[in-house]
């Protein structure tokens, strides 16, 4: 199938690559280090990207969006993933923590306003911090968005999302006994935190193969097992998060204070058949929030690099750049 201009553009400013003009290590706090990097045009528009998870880590992929020409792209690997350090930690890595790592990231960088992109666990955190430090936000540009509510959490990991991929879920599923199941969370937390290193990358695995497996729309179902480390990594990361349901105040937090930012420029991406983040997120936070415009993307799931994604992210950040 043949690229849209917008796909070949995405294309085009990853390769060549851009090579970052800056790396660092920022100490945080708590005895946490936060790896960063700057890429593109250090006289760019400022855009930092929010990965996925908790626990995702950042990549080079995630630099094709942006002109290198017009953005100063700022991207971070949050704490415990990626090269953060240390490794899938969970002491001292809440919410809140990431919110206020992501300004000391704007303060020590030397920035006022800038766009902030995130996707997934990202659009989250975008959410958040945004509402957090409106004052501190140009642009918001959300991809496949998570409200860290129980009916979401339900939805994944309560069988929901396993009536469309039955033999995945059931793989996800059998290896915790019948009398856990009635919590899969809990039950993965048991193991995901026990003294047994191999019992954690077991599971794991697991955990993100069940994840990763309903990413694409065009997915098999097939869970590839990734490497140990990085999937310890997500796998507690995103356990420790959801079971404390985000560290929010309240069950619907997100969506109640979307007044906060009510004044904030948003672009919406969130494909139709989304099966980790189903759209009805999207839609609730739209209808509320008077200067964002939702983009529906047909025949798209949930992974950024979707076609149909990838496009409507490039045509809202060339947009940006136009303004």
């Amino acid at each position: 199938m043949d690229k849209t201009p917008d796909q070949k553009r995405a294309v085009q400013y990853l390769y060549p690559p851009t090579d970052p003009f800056d790396r660092r290590m920022l100490a945080v706090g708590q005895g946490h280090q936060v790896y960063v990097e700057q890429c593109g045009n250090p006289d760019g528009i400022p855009v930092v990207v929010l990965h996925g998870g908790p626990g995702g880590g950042c990549s080079p992929s995630m630099r094709r969006y942006f002109d290198p020409e017009k953005f100063r792209v700022i991207l971070f690997d949050q704490r415990g993933c990626g090269r953060s350090t240390p490794h899938a930690s969970v002491t001292d890595n809440t919410t809140w923590h990431l919110v206020a790592d992501i300004e000391l990231i704007r303060e020590t960088l030397g920035i006022g306003q800038w766009v902030v992109f995130g996707g997934s666990w990202g659009a989250t955190l975008s959410l958040i911090y945004a509402q957090t430090h409106p004052k501190a936000v140009r642009n918001l540009v959300l991809r496949g968005v998570f409200l860290m509510t129980q009916i979401e959490l339900d939805w994944f990991y309560g069988g929901g999302a396993g009536k469309f991929w039955p033999e995945v879920w059931d793989r996800f599923a059998a290896i915790v006994p019948r009398d856990e199941q009635d919590d899969f969370i809990k039950a993965y937390h048991r193991r995901l935190f026990s003294d047994d290193m191999s019992l954690q990358t077991r599971y794991a695995r697991a955990w993100a193969g069940w994840e990763n497996a309903l990413a694409s729309i065009s997915s098999s179902g097939q869970m590839i097992e990734g490497p140990g480390e990085y999937a310890r990594a997500f796998a507690r990361l995103e356990n420790h998060y959801f079971i404390n349901n985000g560290f929010l105040e309240y069950d619907g937090q997100i969506l109640a204070q979307m007044d906060r930012i009510a004044h904030i420029p948003g672009v919406i991406v969130q494909g139709r058949y989304d099966m980790i983040c189903p759209p009805a997120s999207a839609y609730s936070i739209a209808k509320v929030w008077p200067k964002a415009e939702l983009k529906m993307v047909r025949n798209a799931g949930h992974a950024l690099s979707e076609p149909g994604i990838s496009a409507e992210l490039v045509r809202a950040m060339d947009r940006i750049a136009a303004a």
